[in-house]
């Protein structure tokens, strides 16, 4: 299991108390961390759908928040306190929001199909910290006590270096089609166990 660089964060599974404060700590971390990947149209385009609250996660328990133990800091307060996020799924769609096209909730068989590694977002000032990499030991663990031994995820970008270093290789790179014309890229990664 990954280090915990930060005992006085609190790890938890969100619940749909979480939901309104989620898309402002999205929002702030793709801009905040996302820029030397993706153009401001980019980011702009993609918040919402590809970039963006997955509520599915929440509902079938999934999906962790992280906060600091005791007060919110300042920069937390637009968050609802939390300075991070990201979860795992037992479902076929992906990567994306709510509101992402092509969703499909089926279930995956962890005989044959990967679990997916989905929608990580960290404050910017709670970046490097380690909190990613505890989150994702947290999805890993979980995800393998349902008999999963295999992850995939469309990881951003910015998102890459983390996940390589924890043993995820690259596969193809993606790219996903925005309303103004525009594309994202992203890269599916795999793991196995």
């Amino acid at each position: 299991m990954t280090e915990d660089l930060n005992p006085s964060l609190r790890y938890r599974l969100a619940t749909a108390a979480d939901i309104p404060h989620l898309p402002a700590l999205i929002e702030a971390s793709v801009r905040g961390l996302q820029a030397a990947d993706y153009t401001p149209s980019q980011m702009d385009q993609a918040l919402g759908t590809w970039l963006g609250l997955d509520t599915q996660l929440i509902a079938d328990q999934t999906y962790f928040v992280v906060e600091p133990e005791g007060e919110p800091t300042p920069e937390l307060a637009g968050c609802g306190g939390l300075a991070a996020c990201g979860g795992w799924s037992r479902r076929r769609t992906p990567y994306g929001s709510d509101y992402r096209p092509g969703r499909d909730d089926a279930l995956l068989d962890p005989r044959t199909d990967a679990a997916r590694i989905r929608a990580f977002f960290v404050h910017p000032g709670w970046a490097r910290r380690g909190i990613g990499s505890r989150i994702l030991a947290l999805c890993e663990a979980a995800a393998q006590a349902e008999g999963f031994t295999r992850f995939e995820m469309g990881a951003t970008l910015t998102g890459v270096p983390l996940y390589r270093r924890h043993g995820y290789m690259e596969g193809e790179r993606i790219e996903l089609p925005l309303a103004n014309g525009e594309l994202l890229p992203i890269v599916r990664m795999t793991k196995e166990i």
